[in-house]
């Protein structure tokens, strides 16, 4: 293997608002000899803003292949190269994964310059459980797809994060809730931008809002997990859990006790039966 001098910098860039671009991200960028950008167009309208002059290389889902050739040629010559996508951090549900990947796996140190993230911006705004969620990306323009992909996380209790565009926020909203049901949402649209807007609704009245009219701005959607499902226990289900523990050594008091603390069901009504 060849002796490696380059780094490959993955360098977060705003999801809307340009002035949250960091001092670290715009020395970076600054600082290396080559820019790879999702859209080169959109990437140019940062680097005017801040007065950035570097050589950028498209690389996108549909170049990527030979994109990759150019971008590790000037790596491995020594150059200093970073990644940046249209808004956010990059190789996020995001070809960039793919050179990232290959850096590590042919000994090219990367290095994170961290940045905005729509989906923690929006779960922090949400007022929804943050603890442990799901980020699911984009689903898919097909609608066979798309209801597949519900259908693989309609029972996961931890919440869920998707992306949608504006023209299939509609159809989605409504295979949404064909699959899991009436469940609560937040729609996060424009974050960061002058029309910044967090609905928080049920899915219901999402499809009724936006079914419409066609909105404008990308939108991050929220939505809570399949809720847990409490097993009824019967009586005969808390004796036979109490005898069981008297089987393995404990009183009767104790079973009882215990098994009433599983079931939910009285102490007294299990001890009755176990005497």
């Amino acid at each position: 293997m060849k002796e490696v001098a380059g780094k490959l910098f993955v360098v977060g860039t705003p999801i809307g608002n340009l002035d949250d671009f960091s001092k670290r991200g715009i020395d970076t960028l600054n600082a290396v000899d080559f820019i790879a950008a999702e859209d080169t167009r959109v990437t140019l309208k940062l680097l005017n803003r801040f007065n950035i002059k570097k050589p950028m290389i498209s690389y996108h889902e549909h170049n990527k292949n030979i994109a990759s050739k150019e971008i590790f040629e000037r790596l491995f010559s020594g150059e200093n190269g970073a990644i940046v996508t249209d808004a956010g951090m990059p190789c996020i549900s995001d070809p960039g994964e793919d050179l990232v990947r290959q850096s590590h796996e042919n000994g090219i140190e990367v290095v994170c310059i961290p940045g905005p993230s729509a989906v923690t911006s929006a779960l922090a705004v949400s007022g929804e459980k943050s603890g442990r969620f799901c980020f699911e990306g984009f689903l898919s323009v097909n609608k066979i797809s798309r209801k597949k992909h519900l259908e693989e996380v309609k029972d996961e209790k931890r919440t869920l994060i998707f992306y949608e565009a504006p023209h299939k926020l509609a159809a989605t909203l409504k295979d949404m809730e064909a699959v899991f049901g009436n469940r609560k949402i937040t729609l996060l649209r424009e974050l960061t931008k002058i029309h910044e807007e967090i609905i928080k609704t049920d899915l219901k009245e999402a499809i009724s809002k936006f079914t419409e009219s066609v909105p404008k701005g990308e939108f991050v959607l929220i939505i809570e997990g399949a809720k847990e499902e409490k097993k009824e226990f019967s009586l005969d289900d808390a004796v036979k859990i109490a005898k069981d523990l008297i089987k393995k050594g404990e009183k009767a008091t104790v079973a009882a006790k215990e098994a009433a603390s599983v079931t939910g069901r009285r102490k007294s009504e299990i001890y009755k039966q176990i005497i």
